[in-house]
């Protein structure tokens, strides 16, 4: 996988963490990044400005201390709406507009936004036209490959995206109507990439290396969008990254390296959002990082009961004390 550019920004490499409303906050963003990713994507904010005064969407929206370059996600149905906000996002340190066409979830998709807005190519071309005009930085689009299996037009709405003048394309390999169930599909991306000379992304079901490997071997796409993979296992992005360049996987995080990340990202979740945003918030990554290790459903329900960031992260200590010790009293390799 050869350096990727998006406008002006040469990626290191073209593993990038796909937005997730809830999950890519900036202490997540931050992470991923150092731990290998080439780009990290914002969680998606509505274009309906007069909802950015809530507390959720000013977390959502850039930070000093962002890694660079700084690419921001707007969901939306209305092209001037959508140029407006992002106008507002680049004037508020945006380096990237991300476009979403892409999220399946009925709260979007009633609203006439994401992955909807493929049933209409005519707005989708009066969307695309207006948000390129409105800012002098890249934008960018992410897709699915059509509203339903009968309906699979991103090939149509990809070549609609580089005559608009966007700068590259994620696509998902999946129907709006499949939702995130089923198997994701390569063929269409494949199809796409062909068919346009902008960088295009796959996305869908990237969970392992070797996956990592076979989806750009099927698709010829430029680089790969994770998401799901990556809660709880940040360093995915690193495991990938190593395996396209040597053909060789890395070996297994030790469990002392896991706890150390972890404490890390409890920390920072606690200082960006508070003691008591940032313990409830917590939860849930916690969740997702001890998800395979002996144990963890039961330690989860005693933690998912902690009111405070000391004893989350004591209790979290605790937790990994117990692993070392049956593993070490086996005489066991402490690793995950």
């Amino acid at each position: 996988m050869s350096a990727v550019r998006i406008g002006p920004y040469a990626l290191h490499n073209g593993l990038i963490l796909a937005p997730m409303a809830g999950v890519t906050d900036q202490p997540f963003r931050q992470l991923c990044k150092r731990l290998g990713a080439g780009l990290v994507v914002s969680e998606m904010v509505t274009s309906d400005m007069s909802l950015w005064n809530t507390r959720k969407s000013r977390m959502r929206m850039i930070h000093e201390g962002d890694p660079e370059p700084r690419s921001v996600q707007i969901a939306g149905g209305d092209a001037q709406m959508l140029a407006d906000a992002a106008r507002a996002n680049v004037e508020l340190g945006a380096q990237i507009i991300d476009i979403n066409m892409g999220c399946p979830a009925k709260k979007v998709c009633n609203k006439a936004a994401g992955s909807a807005l493929l049933k209409d190519e005519a707005l989708v071309t009066e969307i695309l036209q207006a948000v390129v005009a409105a800012v002098d930085v890249p934008v960018t689009l992410k897709i699915r490959t059509g509203w339903d299996r009968d309906n699979k037009n991103g090939l149509t709405v990809a070549k609609i995206a580089e005559q608009a003048g966007i700068t590259a394309l994620a696509v998902h390999g999946r129907t709006r109507a499949d939702l995130y169930t089923g198997e994701a599909e390569y063929d269409t991306i494949a199809a796409i990439k062909q068919a346009v000379s902008i960088p295009v992304f796959a996305n869908g079901d990237i969970v392992s290396p070797e996956k990592a490997r076979y989806v750009l071997d099927a698709t010829g796409a430029d680089g790969l969008l994770v998401g799901r993979a990556a809660q709880g296992r940040p360093w995915i992005f690193r495991e990938i990254d190593h395996f396209l360049r040597t053909g060789e996987k890395l070996p297994a995080l030790e469990l002392i390296e896991v706890e150390r990340i972890l404490l890390e990202h409890l920390a920072a979740l606690h200082v960006f959002y508070g003691d008591v945003m940032g313990v409830r918030i917590a939860r849930k990554h916690v969740g997702w990082y001890l998800a395979t290790l002996p144990g963890a459903r039961e330690f989860r329900a005693h933690f998912n009961r902690l009111e405070d960031t000391e004893a989350q992260c004591a209790n979290v200590q605790g937790f990994f004390a117990e692993r070392y010790k049956s593993l070490t009293g086996d005489g066991d390799e402490v690793a995950a």
